[in-house]
């Protein structure tokens, strides 16, 4: 046998990573996916994103005056209305970039390869998730606001219920429609409600109800938990109530490209998420700044 083919054998052998790959893999444990999710935000403007800085032009038009009428006296000159532009930007760009050392790869079964693929993507829809909670805290009208982060709110299970009922009729008074009220909730907040019975009475789940995150319908809304709910360390909750019409969110996956990398032998992935979020409506959403202690 030629010697350096015996050589290489022999490193083969001695080097095979003598592990059994289970047929079941062990994956990360994932928080709910809410905020950026059909019935929460709006993609009414997503038109076409091919580049990090594109722009989505919004034109919104006034309110319309009605007058009073009367037989056989003209009515008055025609109404110009006034309109607004907002400008949601492409300012967010995201990226994954992983690989699977060839070695390894040979002995998998089943291959890591497409559970890899369902985190990146989960790790990027957990990043846009956080972005427009953020986004959507720090944007609503400033007088549909309850506590802030010096003077925050701290319910119990006895209030938690009636803070909801002032988030809406916060929206309310900014004739925001009933139909599709949302608030979304951090866990410990969910188990104050829990112990509620106003909250567990009003609560029947249909088997329509499909949106993640959804623990139940009260006080007007369809609650939602979510932990990526805005905070401070921590202490201080950003609870946001609202419709999705408040919201715009425009996203694309721009690149997914396998290759392999010129000094491993190994398969990656790499990816490109762009996207941008902005609050058109800021009067149809409500927060409410939430302490645990």
């Amino acid at each position: 046998m030629n010697k350096a083919l015996f050589n290489l054998q022999r490193f083969t052998l001695e080097n095979f990573i003598p592990t059994l790959w289970s047929g079941e893999l062990l994956v990360s444990l994932k928080k709910s996916l809410v905020y950026g999710q059909e019935g929460i935000v709006n993609r009414d403007y997503q038109g076409e994103i091919t580049a990090y800085g594109d722009t989505v032009k919004i034109n919104s038009i006034g309110n319309v005056t009605v007058g009073d009428y009367a037989k056989n006296i003209d009515i008055g000159s025609p109404q110009t209305l006034t309109d607004a532009q907002r400008t949601l930007i492409i300012d967010q760009s995201k990226y994954f970039n992983f690989q699977v050392d060839a070695i390894d790869a040979a002995q998998q079964n089943p291959k890591v390869m497409a559970q890899a693929m369902r985190e990146a993507a989960y790790a990027l829809r957990n990043t846009a998730d956080t972005f427009i909670a953020s986004n959507m805290a720090t944007n609503a009208k400033a007088a549909n606001t309850i506590g802030t982060d010096i003077t925050a709110i701290v319910p119990t299970q006895d209030t938690a219920y009636d803070h909801l009922v002032d988030l809406s009729v916060l929206l309310d008074e900014s004739d925001v429609p009933e139909e599709g009220r949302f608030v979304i909730i951090p866990a410990w907040y969910h188990g104050m409600m829990l112990k509620d019975a106003r909250f567990t009475h009003a609560t029947a789940l249909g088997d329509d109800v499909i949106r993640n995150g959804v623990v139940g319908r009260a006080a007007g809304f369809t609650i939602l938990k979510s932990n990526n709910a805005p905070n401070t360390a921590g202490a201080f909750y950003k609870i946001v109530a609202g419709h999705a019409m408040a919201t715009s969110f425009a996203e694309q996956v721009n690149d997914v490209e396998a290759f392999r990398p010129e000094q491993r032998f190994a398969d990656a992935v790499k990816g490109l998420h762009l996207y941008g979020s902005k609050v058109v409506r800021p009067e149809a959403l409500a927060v409410l700044t939430a302490s645990k202690e």
